[in-house]
């Protein structure tokens, strides 16, 4: 199995347990670039509130948009646009990406500034 298949996999896994929970899930996905965010409700329909590296309001505030760094503004972003929307209770969707570096970083500062995972 290559690297892709195996992250697809594992995400598959990962969203079945999140469905049977029927509660709305933080969802994340990375590129070398880029990290994008998006609360999406229990029911997989709507995405509630989103957040990414190339948003103005958080790119013009950072040196590089691929890095530990970014990732964490995105998770205090997200967090923030949660909460306005009135969520405070997640659960964390990695998409199969195993939790470190950039990942780790998102989900730390999305719970210092207050979502619940």
């Amino acid at each position: 199995m290559d690297k892709k298949k195996s992250r697809l996999k594992r995400a598959i896994k990962l969203r079945c347990k999140i469905r049977q929970l029927n509660t709305n899930r933080l969802s994340i996905h990375k590129t070398p670039q880029h990290i994008y965010a998006q609360v999406i409700s229990g029911d997989g329909t709507k995405t509630l509130a989103s957040a990414s590296t190339n948003q103005a309001e958080i790119k013009s505030g950072l040196k590089n948009t691929g890095n530990i760094t970014a990732a964490a503004e995105v998770g205090k972003f997200i967090a923030q646009k949660a909460i306005a929307a009135g969520i405070t209770e997640v659960a964390f969707d990695r998409s199969g990406f195993k939790y470190h570096g950039r990942v780790k970083a998102l989900a730390d500062a999305a719970r210092e500034a207050g979502l619940k995972f």
